[in-house]
């Protein structure tokens, strides 16, 4: 899978990222905890460091590896998981969406099937996907907390007997990402659902520095205040996001859409080696 995932990605021109996983500051993410090691923390994902190479000038990157999150674990968790995450510059996000549909028949492909299957549930990729918006199934007004159990509660609806395209986040709910055109109260994010199970998260990046600190800050109150923690503030990549060209990405878990086209049922399935 693997290697059908690089195949596909260099046959359009794209260069592998090579980041390292220690990081000052791991992301924008409220309700994502980070292992804090000496003086830095195992990244929660490579977004910072990639978005710093757009800056100095690549168009299309991707990253394939490992990545950490603390206190996450379950048939869908896994504290250490295998991510790919990516970007084109000068691209709509609408592209990076069209990406995830192919990434998802790609898998079933390799896989050998027809479908992706989890507990019950079946997704044909091949079928168009469908896009609903968040506020089609969540209040607006909700606050973090509130919006974050209310998709807990939707997620086993999206995505069967086809893929799910969720978009239009609230702003609250998408510190990275930039308003969108039509509804300036909603960001360019959306999330890619299968057999109820989130694939993978993507935006049209944001690119304003001044709006972008002022996000971070926002997201960092947030958290302090529902979980006692915040993360420093990274200097180099609010610099970065000055210099960025517009672009689109995308984060997609790879161990799930492996567990998916595989038809397993826990993750600890298809990670060789799993956490203890």
């Amino acid at each position: 899978m693997l290697a059908a995932i690089r195949a596909w990605f260099d046959a359009q021109g794209f260069i592998e990222a090579d980041v390292g996983a220690w990081t000052r500051s791991p992301g924008a993410e409220t309700h994502i905890h980070a292992f804090a090691t000496e003086g830095a923390y195992l990244h929660t994902s490579p977004e910072f460091a990639m978005k710093r190479l757009l800056a100095a000038g690549e168009r299309k990157l991707y990253f394939l590896g490992k990545t950490y999150r603390a206190g996450e674990s379950g048939p869908l968790h896994a504290p250490e998981f295998t991510l790919l995450e990516w970007y084109r510059a000068d691209a709509p996000y609408e592209h990076v969406m069209e990406d995830c549909v192919a990434l998802a028949r790609l898998a079933s492909e390799t896989a050998g099937g027809d479908a992706l299957r989890w507990r019950g549930r079946h997704c044909n990729p091949f079928l168009e996907a469908e896009r609903v918006r968040v506020h089609e199934r969540a209040p607006r007004d909700l606050d973090s907390a509130a919006f974050s159990q209310r998709i807990v509660e939707i997620e086993p609806s999206l995505g069967h007997p086809r893929l799910t395209l969720l978009t239009h986040y609230p702003i609250t709910e998408a510190a990275l990402a930039q308003r969108c055109a039509d509804d300036p109260t909603t960001a360019e994010r959306f999330e890619l659902y299968a057999c109820g199970v989130e694939l993978a998260n993507g935006f049209g990046e944001l690119t304003d520095a001044h709006e972008q600190r002022a996000r971070l800050v926002e997201a960092m109150a947030a958290k302090r205040a529902l979980y006692g923690e915040a993360w420093p503030i990274d200097e180099d990549f609010l610099a970065a996001v000055a210099q960025m060209p517009p672009a689109s990405g995308c984060a997609l878990g790879v161990d799930r859409l492996v567990l998916l086209a595989a038809g397993a049922r826990d993750l600890r399935d298809v990670i060789w080696t799993p956490p203890p």
